[in-house]
């Protein structure tokens, strides 16, 4: 597939107006709208493989954990004690062994977020312990991938959204890779989330700004574009020399894959999810990043490595090579997220236009601007008309 067959003749190749990368109205609409009820990447299923294990995650003024019970089964809550809204566990990720025990006043909750024991009991009155459990999130696990959603919406599954990436994603057998043992990295950054989506979610910069990726793909990159929630980007190594030495040992190193068919062996391909998530799935591991923010103008981005349970000498060393090529190839987005943030209140800063080889960018627009329709206003509403649900004109 090409862009020719995927872009329309006639298109808006305008972007979302300047204001919605630094109003706080609005990040208090989209901490609503977009991250309370829309799926949300916590781990996997070996990130927690004992009973006890936990990890945390914390979007949109919510805190929540998941966890592994006694019976093996993985639950999520909100990390929140049901006493004085104490965090639960505090860390992370790490260990309970019999119970989770709040670190503020001690009150005790089953690994199956039952209450287990108040202390100093008699001193509240009468409390059926029934009705003092964690408060339940929403959770799916889709191949090893621990998702959950804070507020119900009218958002499909997790299978649902990404099953026309099914077959694809079966050879990959997601549900089997193990963490790389250096947990979850993270990043903070001085722009707008919506920044590094903007970068990430179109390939016309890769020739210009990515050296290394530029060297692996060379032109046989392309992305597709976001529909009903979910995206397809693919780069096919190129077959000619590298001029990197990363790049050229990379691709001269790499073992077979046997799980993979031959298209797949030697392409690293990204799968999208609408809003703040990405799976990057490659021969040699598997990894995942996502964007939290923490205001208007600052956010965390954060992500996992996940490897093959029977990693050879190869195969590791492959790894290591395609983790070099991607810490480079995210230094130079960060610069990149930084100056389009800082354009955008520049007095000269008159909007954008898109090229076709940015389409899947103006696709992603279009869900923002379907969520929250006020982000189709060239100049920034009142409060109050953020929140509106109606259509309204550019």
């Amino acid at each position: 597939m090409t862009n020719d067959n995927i872009v329309p003749k006639e298109w808006d190749r305008n972007g979302l107006p300047g204001w919605s990368y630094f109003s706080e109205n609005l990040l208090d609409v989209e901490n609503e709208e977009l991250f309370r009820k829309h799926w949300q990447l916590v781990c996997h299923t070996n990130d927690i493989p004992e009973p006890g294990d936990y990890h945390t995650y914390d979007i949109a003024k919510e805190r929540a954990l998941v966890i592994r019970g006694h019976d093996r089964t993985i639950r999520a809550f909100h990390n929140l004690c049901r006493h004085r809204g104490a965090r639960v566990v505090a860390g992370a990720s790490g260990r309970c062994n019999k119970a989770m025990i709040c670190p503020y006043h001690g009150w005790a909750y089953n690994l199956d977020g039952t209450l287990r024991g108040v202390a100093e009991r008699n001193s509240f009155p009468e409390m059926k312990k029934e009705d003092w459990g964690l408060k339940p999130v929403e959770m799916e696990i889709w191949h090893g991938f621990i998702f959950i959603r804070f507020k119900p919406s009218e958002q499909p599954s997790v299978k649902k959204i990404l099953e026309r990436f099914e077959e694809e994603v079966s050879y990959y057998k997601l549900g089997e890779m193990v963490p790389d043992g250096n947990g979850v990295w993270k990043e903070s950054l001085d722009v707008n989330w919506k920044s590094i989506r903007d970068v990430d979610n179109e390939g016309y910069h890769v020739r210009q700004a990515h050296p290394g990726l530029h060297d692996l793909y060379g032109n046989d990159y392309f992305d597709e574009p976001y529909i009903d929630g979910a995206s397809r980007s693919v780069g096919y190594f190129s077959g000619g020399p590298s001029k990197l030495w990363s790049v050229q040992q990379y691709k001269n190193i790499l073992p077979k894959v046997e799980s993979l068919p031959p298209s797949n062996q030697q392409a690293w391909l990204y799968i999208g999810m609408f809003p703040n998530i990405v799976l990057g799935l490659y021969p040699d591991s598997v990894i995942y990043y996502q964007e939290l923010p923490v205001s208007a103008t600052k956010t965390i981005q954060q992500g996992a490595i996940y490897k093959h349970r029977e990693e050879t000498r190869e195969m590791r060393a492959s790894r290591y090579l395609s983790y070099r090529i991607d810490r480079d190839t995210m230094a130079e987005d960060q610069m990149l997220c930084v100056w389009a943030c800082e354009a955008t209140q520049s007095s000269a800063y008159e909007g954008i236009v898109l090229s076709d080889l940015e389409y899947g960018l103006k696709t992603f627009h279009d869900h923002l601007r379907d969520k929250i329709p006020a982000l189709k206003k060239i100049q920034e509403p009142v409060k109050e008309s953020l929140w509106t649900t109606e259509s309204v004109d550019r």
